[in-house]
């Protein structure tokens, strides 16, 4: 089965985490790749951040571990373009004592953690499995978001618009007044984006619609 077929087939949270490991010096790469597989972890190795940026696939689960200093593309400028293309796998920055700064950069811009070399091996295994852990909750997070969008998505705009008004615990009344229709019009939209929500109470809907980002009106 090759990759594409996997991925059709599984969603994300399903798949095999892979640990990309990122960096020009092959001594260091191997063995930080021998120490990821002792922990029977799925390890794919680059060489530079030209090689890794044509073979990264999003949606598989995992992490990056990423090497500062590497000669086409340093480690900063690459994970900067990971974040542009919307990539939300975390990242951990390895680093030498004088990149400490550049490090540190990283992790406000979004970087799961830096280590510095040489690191214990101990720590980074902890962190990288950390950083596949946090991964997979984030993924499984996002998977139940995009369900409850594709519910809002099939909502009409005028089963929209009393949803907006039922997050604000509006009465069937004043929804009416607001929109210019009659009640009975208002029961039968919000009996209907009910059923499409999949919900049986306005706190069920309310606490979907935070999980989806939907935002009240004024």
């Amino acid at each position: 089965m090759n990759l594409e077929t996997e991925l059709e087939n599984k969603s994300s949270a399903a798949l095999t985490p892979v640990t990309y490991i990122v960096d020009d010096d092959r001594m260091a790469r191997e063995s930080l790749k021998w120490l990821a597989e002792s922990a029977h972890l799925t390890v794919r190795e680059f060489n530079c951040g030209e090689s890794f940026l044509n073979q990264f696939n999003h949606k598989l689960p995992g992490c990056v571990v990423l090497d500062v200093r590497m000669p086409d593309i340093n480690g900063m400028e690459l994970f900067s373009r990971l974040k542009s293309a919307g990539a939300k796998i975390p990242v951990i920055i390895v680093t030498g004592h004088a990149d400490v700064a550049m490090a540190v950069r990283a992790m406000k811009a979004g970087a799961f953690d830096f280590v510095e070399k040489p690191y214990n091996d101990a720590i980074m295994l902890e962190l990288i499995q950390s950083a596949i852990s946090f991964d997979k909750i984030n993924r499984e997070h996002q998977g139940k978001v995009d369900k409850i969008q594709n519910r809002i998505d099939r909502l009409t705009p005028r089963e929209s618009e009393v949803m907006k008004f039922v997050l604000n615990s509006k009465q069937n009344k004043i929804i009416a007044s607001e929109l210019g229709i009659s009640i009975k019009t208002v029961e039968l939209h919000r009996a209907n984006l009910m059923s499409k929500m999949n919900v049986s109470s306005p706190a069920e809907l309310v606490r979907l619609a935070m999980m989806a980002g939907v935002e009240k009106n004024n």
